[in-house]
């Protein structure tokens, strides 16, 4: 959500469908939501609407059926439908995708709640934690929209990567089992596979935790220290993930799993990695402050490293990762000194 539109709305644009049949909403326009809607597309007789409140933004996507900006290259099915109407986009829908950074998610799903009928189910795509509440999304998502069914799907899926169809695999994660295998059925193709998982708490906090680590791996990569250095932060990475998570009731057995293990390889390695990218970046000398600010999408590790930090700073769970990474980011420490605080961490057993 652009934080400098107006809410002076003018009137909604949207596109039609050409295909008429069971429909999926998704609420976000961004790289995630837009790779969403080519995915969702390729099932026959299931329309998609894609909403975004920038309604310059959907004007664009309108006139070139491509989101320049974040997927460049990536046409947008005509099946499609483009629109900045939230009630259009959700009428009819039986399933509602949200596709919205953490940060805006709140007040964006204030903006839309009368539209949101009361009983549909919601898919998050979302990875990320609420800085002053410490919400999960679907947690978010329950608190200004209701009580209702809710999974969220998590795993290492670069929209970069979903939108072009390259092979994938996440997990949809609901208490609801039933709904969980709804999001599984709609979701898979021949090149995403989908499967299920009863803890949501674990891979919501999965998948905002990784960032946190993708940091300090790309903080690692800015410096220069090589492959040994890195290989050892995922190891521990995945090792206080599990630790931080459990302590909040997740399950451990989530963490090894494509939540945990496999997004966190994929956040930490891949070019297409913000998280990763910021810690390049001040590895190099950069400061957070002209990093974030030549950025054109959301890094969602820096907001997480603050609150993560604080949470079990209160509930003393040691994350010594977390706490470096907290230091650089907000306390101006030198990169390279934080890695020798880890380095000159007392001597334990694995």
């Amino acid at each position: 959500m652009d934080q400098s539109v107006s809410l002076e709305r003018p009137k909604p644009l949207h596109s039609e469908s050409t295909v008429m049949g069971s429909k999926i909403a998704i609420l976000g326009s961004g790289a995630m939501g837009t790779a969403c809607s080519v995915l969702l597309s390729e099932h026959s007789g299931q329309d998609v609407a894609l909403w975004g409140w920038n309604d310059q933004h959907i004007r664009e996507l309108m006139a070139h059926r491509e989101n320049r900006r974040l997927l460049p290259g990536v046409r947008v099915p005509d099946r499609v439908m483009l629109t900045s109407d939230v009630s259009e986009a959700v009428r009819d829908a039986e399933l509602i995708v949200a596709a919205i950074p953490t940060k805006f998610l709140r007040s964006a799903l204030h903006h839309v709640a009368a539209h949101i009928p009361p009983d549909r189910p919601i898919v998050s795509v979302i990875k990320g934690l609420e800085v002053d509440t410490f919400l999960r999304p679907s947690e978010i998502i329950a608190d200004v929209l209701g009580s209702r069914a809710v999974a969220a799907m998590c795993g290492p899926s670069h929209a970069e990567e979903i939108a072009r169809r390259l092979p994938a695999s996440v997990v949809a994660a609901s208490g609801d089992l039933t709904l969980a295998r709804r999001v599984q059925e709609v979701f898979s193709t021949d090149r995403f596979r989908v499967y299920t998982n009863p803890d949501i708490i674990g891979v919501e906090l999965a998948g905002a935790l990784k960032n946190v680590i993708a940091i300090a791996a790309g903080i690692s990569d800015g410096l220069g220290y090589g492959d040994n250095a890195k290989s050892a932060l995922l190891t521990r990475g995945i090792v206080e993930m599990t630790r931080f998570g459990t302590a909040l009731g997740a399950e451990a057995s989530t963490f090894p799993g494509l939540a945990g293990m496999g997004d966190l390889i994929t956040t930490c390695f891949s070019r297409h990695s913000r998280n990763r990218l910021v810690g390049e970046r001040l590895g190099k000398g950069e400061t957070l402050e002209q990093i974030l600010r030549t950025m054109d999408a959301v890094a969602e590790g820096v907001t997480t490293a603050q609150s993560v930090h604080d949470l079990a700073e209160d509930r003393d769970i040691e994350m010594p990762i977390t706490q470096q990474v907290f230091e650089v980011l907000f306390d101006g420490k030198n990169p390279a000194e934080a890695t020798s605080s880890l380095m000159l961490r007392p001597p334990r057993g694995e």
